[in-house]
């Protein structure tokens, strides 16, 4: 089995993580729905819901087997630091949405607080 899964930080091409997705399947660059907002943790970025200002944010979807799954949550903290769950994108197949299974996209979602970050804009390009 696999998932298919929106990467906006750290795991994108020639970003310092993205070794963790060695022989894994890119699908393409993506972009949210206008309902998230992306903050600066600064060593990571931090994608949150925010239907009221949220804005598109661009990023890469891989597809990734189970195993990769299971690493992934591991580094990324979750159920903790990160929750994986489902994401809104925009696309030529339409809109990727939870209700659509054939092309359900799941993404990290940070759990923290980010009342004190700095907006990170609509992408992560940091090394």
């Amino acid at each position: 089995m696999s998932t298919r899964v929106f990467f906006y930080g750290t795991l994108k091409r020639g970003q310092r993580s993205h070794q963790l997705l060695r022989d894994q399947e890119f699908l393409g660059e993506a972009k949210t729905l206008c309902c998230y907002r992306l903050y600066d943790c600064g060593q990571h970025p931090a994608l949150v819901d925010d239907p009221k200002n949220g804005i598109a944010v661009h990023g890469e979807i891989w597809r990734v087997s189970d195993e990769t799954l299971k690493k992934l949550d591991e580094y990324e903290g979750v159920p903790d630091y990160f929750s994986r769950r489902p994401i809104y994108l925009q696309g030529e197949r339409g809109v990727s949405t939870p209700r659509s299974p054939d092309y359900e996209v799941q993404a990290y979602f940070f759990n923290g607080d980010v009342s004190s970050l700095k907006d990170a804009g609509d992408r992560w390009d940091d090394g």
